[in-house]
C-alpha cells in the first residue's frame, strides 16, 4: 500500500508561483512514476505532469515552460514548481503514483489563481 500526501496549495495572483509537494509513504520500495493531475470545477480530471523513476518527464502542453516536476526517489517525494500561473490553472491538484501496476492518489490540494 502507498499513501500520498500533498502540500503547498493556496491562493496566488496571476503571474505568481506556487510549489506543490507530495510525499509517498508505505511499505512499497519502488514507485515507477509519480506525477500530478488536476480537476477544475465542472471539468474532468486531467494530466498535468509526471516523472518516472528514471527521470523522464512529461507535461501537459499548456503548462510546458511554466511548470517543472522533480523527484527525490530516495525520499519518495515529487515536487511541482508552478510559475507564471494563470487563472485557468485554478483546480484541485492531485498527486498520483504508479507502482507495480497499481495507481495511487492523494486527496488533493486546492490551487486558486486570481486575475
Amino acid at each position: 500500500q502507498v499513501q500520498l500526501v500533498e502540500s503547498g496549495g493556496g491562493l496566488v495572483q496571476a503571474g505568481g508561483s506556487l510549489n506543490l509537494s507530495c510525499v509517498a509513504s508505505g511499505s512499497i520500495l519502488t514507485i515507477n512514476a509519480m506525477g500530478w493531475y488536476r480537476q477544475a470545477p465542472g471539468k474532468q480530471r486531467e494530466f498535468v505532469a509526471a516523472i518516472t523513476s528514471g527521470g523522464s518527464t512529461n507535461y501537459l502542453d499548456s503548462v510546458k515552460g511554466r511548470f517543472t516536476i522533480s523527484a527525490d526517489n530516495a525520499k519518495k517525494t515529487v515536487t511541482l514548481q508552478m510559475d507564471k500561473l494563470k487563472p485557468e490553472d485554478t483546480a484541485v491538484y492531485y498527486c498520483h503514483g504508479f507502482a507495480y501496476g497499481i495507481h495511487y492518489w492523494g486527496e488533493g490540494t486546492l490551487v486558486t489563481v486570481s486575475s
